[in-house]
């Protein structure tokens, strides 16, 4: 049974993006946690961390990090927390999960979010180039902590030029084609190979100006 303190709206914008199959995963990973605890119903706080659980995994408490480890985790979820003009920081966490990760920083619009600007895309890839510009600044040395946000932002840079008509070299013009959208998603490019060399250029030249910034 559900508690009585459940907020579904606060639910349903953590989860925003979730499949109707990721939805039930929620509601039982819920529903498993609050009898492990004891319970006889489920909480706000049951369904926050399954939210986490399907979103990240569940947590690897018996993976020990070393201070500086957690330190650079920290310093990764603090830019997020810290850019102005992006999603509210819900959550940060630097327990480590099972899908890998060392921590995360959960970003949540406060309200419904169909459209996203240019400048807010801009801003979002400069939140995932915050945590490596925080190694270099703060440890003089970079990591593979990285890793994630560099794949996120090279594919969040890539849709702008060739998807998003948001690139002054091309217009409006879509280089790129999304297949079986429902299905995967595969993405292919729909241009000459002296284009995708532009294309490749402008990516970068992107990804730079909001890691400078």
């Amino acid at each position: 049974k559900l508690a009585g303190n459940v907020d579904f709206s606060a639910i349903a914008r953590t989860a925003a993006g979730a499949s109707g199959a990721e939805l039930a995963n929620i509601i039982n990973e819920a529903a498993l946690r609050a009898v492990r605890l004891g319970r006889s119903c489920a909480t706000q706080e049951d369904l926050m961390e399954s939210v986490e659980v399907v979103i990240a995994g569940y947590q690897k408490k018996n993976r020990v990090l070393s201070n500086k480890e957690k330190l650079t985790v920290s310093y990764h979820a603090l830019v997020a927390a810290l850019q102005s003009q992006s999603a509210p920081v819900q959550k940060i966490t630097i327990i480590p999960r099972t899908s890998g990760a060392l921590g995360y920083t959960m970003q949540v619009d406060e309200g419904e979010h169909y459209l996203m600007t240019k400048t807010e895309m801009e801003n979002k890839i400069a939140t995932l180039t915050g945590g490596r510009a925080a190694e270099e600044l703060i440890f003089h040395e970079i990591t593979t902590g990285a890793s994630n946000d560099i794949e996120q932002a090279t594919k969040l840079a890539r849709s702008m030029v060739s998807r998003f008509g948001m690139s002054s070299e091309f217009g409006m013009v879509a280089m790129e084609t999304v297949q079986s959208q429902y299905l995967g998603g595969d993405a292919s490019l729909t241009c000459s190979m002296e284009t995708q060399t532009k294309i490749d250029k402008k990516v970068t030249e992107i990804i730079q100006t909001q890691y400078d910034k």
